[in-house]
């Protein structure tokens, strides 16, 4: 825990230049004019947003006290609907730990972007917390992961294959939010978050319908956001596999009862290593032989893929649909003019400087499809050569990456009730 302590200090010794979050009043109208209301809450006072970072600072660390120390089910369960209501409700959902990956990227790759520091602090503090003691924050603390465990009633199981196929997903997904959100077009995973409209208790038609397929699904399937989309579960499941400390389903030793397997909703126990004869061993390290000699050709197949997608995708950007806009005007005379057309023709910037940043934009999207392309064929081989791994374990763990930290292992493993027993005297 000194560990822990120590470098939250240092992260925030170090991001303190951060602090660059402008604040102007809004201006005072004499003509009667009212502010339309907007689609994201207000921006909060610099005393919430301490309170905010302290908060969030109090549940990751409760969260890892409960489940490495104190091993409570029913604590991270409290913690859960704690945070739902703090950062879901009370918070409306933003800023987020999920969303605020786009804001970092977008500082990454344009200098002229302020990253505020209560955004950085929640990017960063959970996965200070993963590379510490694993995924504290999705065990109790996310409000995306804290709805969709309220709703979890009959969970069942999805084959490994479709699995790992289905959490593939959440990679590309990352790799289209980095990339949209670098070349400055949008933040989507904020405009397509599937539970905010319940947050805020508003949101268009199509989105509350989106979390509301979610939550369905999610009755059944665990936590299916969180598994197999969350952009910023790539990251935690990348610092999880670091990390120091590590959820352990038995406090001593592993009597092979399974009942662990049975009761994880989310298919993150990793199980013994099975038995496999010699030919099997050689068929398998052929194929991964292979796959690893395919990869550099997946890679820049993708890639390529990529780089010709770049000026398609370019059109969701307002620069380039502006510019389009224009010259459709232009040539077809009777053509309406737009709101967006009138507004650029009124800031006296001539269709030439408009069409060059236009292309600037284009050529900005077209050599991010090259790094999008290339990271997506990775993702696929990854998960391919994962196919043909041979893992050597001989107990059920709890998988670093996969894990949720949920604790809904614990009570179900003999060896803990034992050990419980021990502890109060021969009280069950």
């Amino acid at each position: 825990m000194k560990r822990i302590a120590l470098t939250l200090l240092l992260l925030g010794l170090a991001t303190g230049a951060a602090w660059a979050e402008e604040r102007f009043p809004p201006p005072e109208f004499e003509t009667g004019y009212e502010l339309p209301d907007t689609a994201t809450p207000p921006p909060r006072t610099l005393t919430w947003e301490r309170i905010d970072v302290a908060v969030l600072v109090l549940a990751l660390s409760l969260a890892t006290w409960l489940v490495l120390r104190k091993r409570s089910r029913r604590g991270v369960a409290w913690l859960g609907v704690g945070s739902l209501i703090y950062f879901g409700f009370f918070r409306e959902g933003c800023v987020c730990p999920v969303g605020a990956t786009q804001n970092v990227a977008l500082a990454i790759f344009d200098s002229s972007y302020a990253l505020p520091f209560c955004v950085l602090m929640f990017f960063v503090l959970p996965l200070g917390f993963a590379l510490f003691a694993g995924r504290s924050f999705c065990s109790g603390v996310c409000p995306l992961g804290a709805i969709q465990e309220v709703v979890l009633l009959r969970p069942v199981g999805l084959p490994d294959f479709l699995e790992r196929a289905l959490r593939t997903l959440a990679y590309v997904y990352l790799g289209l939010a980095v990339y949209f959100a670098a070349t400055g077009a949008a933040f989507v995973i904020c405009r397509y978050d599937p539970f905010v409209g319940f947050f805020r208790l508003s949101g268009g038609f199509n989105m509350l319908v989106l979390g509301g397929c979610f939550l369905l699904i999610g009755v059944f399937v665990g936590r299916p956001y969180c598994r197999f989309l969350c952009p910023y579960g790539v990251l935690l499941d990348l610092a999880g596999r670091l990390s120091r400390w590590r959820v352990s389903i038995t406090p001593a030793a592993c009597v092979q009862c399974r009942l662990c397997e049975e009761s994880c909703p989310y298919g993150a126990i990793a199980l013994p290593s099975p038995r496999r004869d010699a030919r099997a061993r050689a068929a398998a390290s052929r194929r991964l032989i292979l796959l690893l000699v395919l990869l550099p050709l997946l890679v820049s197949v993708f890639a390529y893929l990529g780089s010709r997608a770049g000026k398609p995708l370019s059109l969701v950007h307002p620069t380039v649909d502006l510019a389009l806009r224009v010259a459709a005007e232009r040539d077809l005379s009777d053509a309406k003019a737009s709101d967006e057309t009138v507004a650029f023709r009124k800031t006296g910037e001539t269709i030439v400087d408009l069409n060059v940043r236009a292309r600037d934009r284009q050529a900005a999207f077209v050599a991010g499809g090259w790094w999008l392309g290339g990271w997506i064929g990775l993702v696929i081989g990854i998960m391919l050569i994962g196919l043909f791994t041979l893992p050597v374990r001989i107990d059920y763990e709890a998988d670093r990456g996969r894990c949720l930290s949920c604790a809904r292992c614990f009570p179900y493993c003999p060896t803990g009730h034992d050990r419980r027993r021990t502890l109060t005297g021969g009280a069950a």
